[in-house]
């Protein structure tokens, strides 16, 4: 059991190293394409007149708001990620310290447990930072790079 822990730690190293090092790459590609959507969004706000608060903005205000809640939105969503795989990594550790007492049973009965916190806090966060820009009336899914 030990040396499946050492081979996941391993793997998991791996992977967090292999994602810092191609994360440069891919940031220049993604702002350039949050900038484009951004542009089309307001053409499409100035288009349809469908929320006052943002059509009565100018053009540098509304590009700055809108940049702005992409980014913090992208920012986020990365922290939830990162604290989400944390609570299923320790979910795992928990499981493994249950199944040592417990057994299999128990086991699985920690990472249902875990698998629950996770699916709430998921819905919990996503819905928290949506909320904000749902009220101003933006549509998250035109600002959405993935």
């Amino acid at each position: 059991m030990g040396i499946l822990l050492e081979i996941g730690l391993v793997l998991v190293i791996i992977g967090v190293v292999f994602t810092m090092a191609t994360r440069g790459k891919n940031a220049n590609e993604r702002e350039t394409l949050t900038e484009r959507r951004v542009e089309a969004y307001m053409q499409t706000i100035r288009r349809e007149r469908s929320n006052p608060e943002l059509s009565a903005m100018n053009d540098v205000e509304l590009r700055d708001l809108l940049l702005s809640s992409a980014r913090n939105l992208k920012i986020e969503t990365e922290r939830k990620t990162w604290v989400l795989v944390g609570i299923g990594a320790v979910s795992v550790v928990a499981g493994f310290v249950v199944a040592n007492q417990d057994g299999p049973r128990g086991f699985a009965i920690a990472l249902a447990i875990g698998a629950v916190a996770i699916y709430g806090l998921n819905e919990f966060w996503s819905r928290r930072m949506r909320d904000p820009l749902v009220a101003r009336g933006i549509d998250i899914e035109r600002l959405k790079v993935e």
